[in-house]
């Protein structure tokens, strides 16, 4: 059966888990998108990008442009066809050169007409763009951001890039070719962009680092899937050594080499995580939950959520219930 990337099943209020790391973590980051107006210059142009504490995508689909994040880093040559992922960015410029005075992108996204916008002559376009942003549940925003670098850089000539480069070409078509039901295309559309920009990082050994660099392990992210598919279940460091095929010692290791903490608290860690959602949106008991997440009683589920969020269940879905209200 295929996974939803959200976690919560339609007919149940206690969670069900997903097998896909990746679908997992974005059911929790509930991610609220912005699509860009599909951008077309000719000749000279540059854009100014404010700094963006979440994760920013984009695409170049016509000639060629600079990305110079404003912090002295060196600047990287973008060619038609590559694709980047933002993450917690400086301020940044694209540009077709280093010397030209950027404008404010905001400000030129506001003034879009029919979902483009234009720098120079009507139909003289020598240089396009796509993209967007996300913006993500802040209580888990970590598991996602931390793991990943400031800059995740796709090539043309990346053989994982086929398919990103189609979601790009129809992201691009939708932005300019607005209609019934566009809004939610686009929101799709850019998603799907971003999962495969995750994969292809996945893929990337020398670079993932946490959960996502297990996921291109066949052994730690067998294990890694397992532990994701059934959150519930009391693993032992050996049933999750012999999905890997490895030893326990050895998967141990390898396990915290590659995600950075032992298995143990990798699955509390997830565990609470899953939680905190579904306190936040108090879609069961604290007694229901307990038993989904894998804990013989309330007492012990409370105690380990206590350790590692710093309140008890009870305080964390109050408050989180006040700030709802608030807001």
């Amino acid at each position: 059966m295929q996974s939803s990337i959200s976690y919560v099943s339609s007919n149940s209020r206690v969670p069900q888990w997903s097998s896909d790391p990746i679908a997992g973590a974005l059911g929790l980051l509930r991610p609220r998108t912005e699509v860009y107006p599909d951008f077309r210059a000719a000749g000279p142009w540059a854009l100014r990008f404010e700094a963006f504490e979440y994760v920013t995508i984009g695409g170049v689909d016509q000639g060629e442009c600079w990305l110079v994040f404003e912090d002295g880093t060196e600047p990287v040559r973008l060619c038609e066809g590559d694709l980047f992922l933002l993450v917690k960015s400086p301020a940044y410029r694209l540009a077709s050169s280093l010397t030209v005075e950027p404008l404010p992108a905001q400000v030129l996204w506001e003034s879009a007409a029919k979902g483009q916008v234009r720098i120079g002559a009507e139909g003289a376009a020598d240089s396009g763009l796509c993209g967007g942003r996300f913006w993500f549940d802040e209580a888990n925003a970590a598991m996602l951001i931390d793991v990943l670098p400031r800059l995740v850089l796709v090539r043309a000539g990346d053989r994982r890039n086929g398919q990103l480069a189609q979601v790009a070409q129809l992201l691009s078509a939708e932005a300019k070719n607005r209609t019934v039901g566009s809004v939610l295309v686009l929101d799709h559309l850019v998603q799907i962009l971003f999962v495969h920009v995750l994969r292809a990082h996945a893929d990337q050994t020398d670079h993932p680092v946490g959960w996502l660099r297990a996921l291109s392990d066949d052994g730690v992210g067998a294990a890694l899937r397992a532990l994701h598919a059934d959150v519930s279940h009391r693993w032992s460091l050996q049933e999750l050594a012999g999905i890997a095929r490895m030893s326990r010692s050895a998967f141990a290791a390898a396990f915290k080499e590659q995600v950075g903490i032992p298995p143990g608290e990798y699955l509390i860690q997830w565990r609470m995580a899953l939680a905190r959602d579904a306190l936040r949106r108090n879609t069961c008991s604290i007694s229901e939950l307990a038993v989904a997440a894998g804990y013989e009683s309330e007492s012990a589920f409370s105690t380990a959520f206590r350790r590692v969020v710093g309140s008890s269940p009870k305080q964390y879905r109050d408050a989180s219930g006040d700030r709802t209200a608030r807001a």
